[in-house]
């Protein structure tokens, strides 16, 4: 019985146009997944501008006078409205990849530019600056499912308060459930995940809305002068309240980051229908709850639920916060999938939970890492107060980073004028940077933590970058110009067996040194081989028909280069029944893999600093075998070891 190769994985793409009942679908799982974290936020944010001991050296929260009632609520609507809104729904969103969005997406559009323009310095900068604001993203993955499960599950206290202490080991077994069933994908979990988000926003508008008809009068905090007055009565301790205030914004990121799984006009139909008005509801109920009764300000999200309805509003708000935090987790593994792809992470173990959606993966490692970070987070601070100290500055950091790349992005790519494109940077840039002040000083408090995991993320992704960089100039030095190499097949014409070997190199030019250690060791070749070069372009997809190229070498040697973008899961097998109309024919149960494994010491001539060459051994021991990583069948495989000082 003969065997076949694979059929290729194909990413589904995304209806950019949708209309009727395939936009109103869309809509309500952008719903469910986009806005989990920002539909979250009105459990703690008003909850912290209002504290009455302040959670910051310099105090971000004031007690609840009208006057601050109002100050805060217009700073909320306001940032709501130029950070979602503005910046986030009608300018950032219009800088895709390729109809893909996030940082690294971003990133990768602009190295595309700048390396046809040869403009290296400004692309090491903007390179540094998007690879740090990828790593802040997973800081920012670590907090959100640890308060947003804590926020909602401390209703507990307000309905019953004698149980205020099983709000942490309730939270516990939450986010531990919450990651064991990640393993099983989001695809079965994903059907209610629009539905229950549809009525948590309806119930959270509805109960704000019956607060706004007690004191109508609070509707006036739309007005702007509200939150320049704020800013006059209290100086620089009305800035550090921005502090707070950007907890009302958390999640603005993913609405660019899941752009490619539903498409922009989903998740802009989806904001301004729906989930705006309902929150504006939310925030304005919480603020007449607080003028009509300050002592609300201890949690004044379940002070507006009626007593009876305490209970089912803490399943449907726990719901809310399991849905928050599976957007953020499964964001993870997009950009660690990405990450790897590109050259910015060893290779992992990547499973796809879907046979029908590509896009849906699970990543074990990072999985185990999240969760022991959510859950030793909780067990830290134990209450989403203490928490909030943390939150903040890894979204403000990637709001800033963001901002700076999309100008880039709109003077290079689309031609801005300069008036025009330095405009748009200060007015967000301004924004940006007074959220980013005001939590610089949470650093103490807590705010430490997802900068110093931003940082660990970050030394880790340039290490990798560097390390395969320095290994594959070592192991292009160590290789032989393939013209060279077949003018000896031809002269000493070695014995060539039946069969196929396809030799796996990075290097696109040269005869690779694990075919030259075959050949020293063996004495023989195959009747044909191949040698493959798997290549990750900064574009998202590489549609099958551009998958492919073929050059014969002669003396039947061919070189084949496979492309895919960031976004695709490389599938080697998969490629050659694409390389047959190009003139290469193989059998499986005739063909052979030979991978080089590298012995790496640290003690060579690379310019990697001692520290740096011995994390990236460490990287590289642990990392995902290549067998794996490339679908190849493991009884076909062949290991050719060798030492490289770097």
């Amino acid at each position: 019985m003969t065997a076949s190769f694979p059929a290729a994985r194909e990413r589904p793409t995304v209806d950019q146009n949708p209309s009727g009942r395939r936009l109103a679908a869309l809509s309500l799982s952008a719903l469910g997944v986009v806005y989990g974290d920002i539909g979250t936020s009105p459990l703690y944010a008003m909850k912290e501008c209002f504290r009455v001991i302040p959670s910051g050296p310099s105090g971000s929260s004031v007690t609840p006078t009208p006057e601050n009632v109002f100050g805060v609520l217009s700073l909320i609507v306001w940032a709501l409205t130029m950070v979602v809104t503005v910046k986030y729904i009608f300018f950032i969103m219009r800088a895709d990849n390729d109809g893909e969005g996030g940082i690294l997406a971003l990133l990768a559009l602009i190295q595309q530019r700048l390396s046809r323009e040869r403009d290296y310095l400004r692309l090491a900068i903007l390179g540094a600056l998007g690879l740090f604001g990828a790593a802040l993203l997973y800081g920012d993955g670590v907090i959100t499912p640890a308060i947003s499960v804590l926020g909602a599950v401390e209703g507990i206290d307000v309905a019953t308060p004698a149980l205020r202490h099983l709000v942490v080991p309730i939270s516990v077994i939450v986010l531990f459930l919450l990651f064991l069933l990640q393993r099983s994908g989001s695809t079965k979990v994903g059907r209610v995940f629009g539905p229950v988000m549809l009525l948590w926003f309806a119930t959270i508008g509805l109960f704000g809305l019956l607060e706004i008809i007690k004191e109508p009068s609070i509707l006036a905090a739309v007005n702007p002068l509200y939150a320049v007055r704020f800013f006059g009565e209290h100086g620089w301790h009305g800035i550090f309240i921005l502090g707070s205030v950007v907890l009302a914004v958390t999640g603005a990121e993913a609405l660019y980051a899941d752009m490619g799984h539903f498409g922009r006009q989903p998740i802009r139909l989806a904001w301004a229908v729906y989930v705006f008005p309902s929150l504006l509801l939310n925030y304005f109920g919480q603020g007449a709850l607080l003028l009509r009764d300050p002592t609300a300000s201890l949690n004044p999200f379940y002070r507006l639920i009626p007593g009876n309805l305490i209970y089912p509003m803490l399943v449907l708000a726990t719901a809310a916060a399991v849905i928050a935090s599976q957007a953020l987790i499964s964001g993870a593994f997009s950009l660690t999938h990405q990450a790897m792809q590109l050259g910015y992470s060893p290779r992992l173990t990547v499973t796809h939970t879907s046979k029908q959606e590509a896009g849906q993966i699970y990543i074990p490692e990072v999985n185990q890492a999240l969760m022991v970070g959510c859950i030793a987070l909780v067990l830290f601070f134990k209450s989403s107060s203490a928490l909030a100290s943390a939150y903040g500055i890894a979204v403000t950091g990637t709001m800033v980073i963001t901002t700076i790349l999309f100008t880039q992005i709109a003077r290079r790519h689309w031609g801005w004028s300069r008036f025009t494109a330095a405009l748009f940077l200060v007015v967000f840039l301004t924004i940006d940077f007074a959220f980013l002040v005001a939590n610089v000083v949470k650093i103490e408090s807590g705010g430490w933590f997802p900068l110093a995991a931003a940082l660990v993320v970050y030394v880790m992704m340039t290490t990798w970058h560097r390390g395969r960089r320095a290994l594959h100039t070592l192991l292009r030095e160590g290789s032989l110009p393939i013209g060279l190499f077949l003018d000896d097949v031809k002269r000493r014409q070695p014995p060539r067996v039946p069969g196929t070997a396809v030799f796996m190199t990075s290097d696109e030019s040269g005869a690779p040194v694990v075919l030259l250690h075959h050949l020293k060791h063996n004495k023989v070749l195959h009747d044909q081989v191949i040698l493959l070069s798997v290549v990750t372009d900064d574009v998202p997809e590489v549609p099958a028909q551009d998958r492919v190229h073929v050059d014969s070498l002669g003396e039947g040697f061919y070189r084949v280069i496979a492309r895919y973008g960031f976004m695709q899961q490389p599938n080697v097998p998969s490629i050659f029944p694409q390389c047959a109309p190009l003139g290469v024919k193989l059998r499986p149960n005739d063909t052979s893999y030979f991978l080089g494994r590298e012995q790496l010491i640290p003690t060579g001539r690379s310019r990697m600093s001692a520290w740096r060459k011995k994390l990236f051994v460490i990287m590289s021991r642990n990392a995902q075998s290549a067998t794996q990583f490339f679908g190849l069948p493991p009884n076909r495989v062949v290991e050719l070891g060798a030492q490289i000082e770097f």
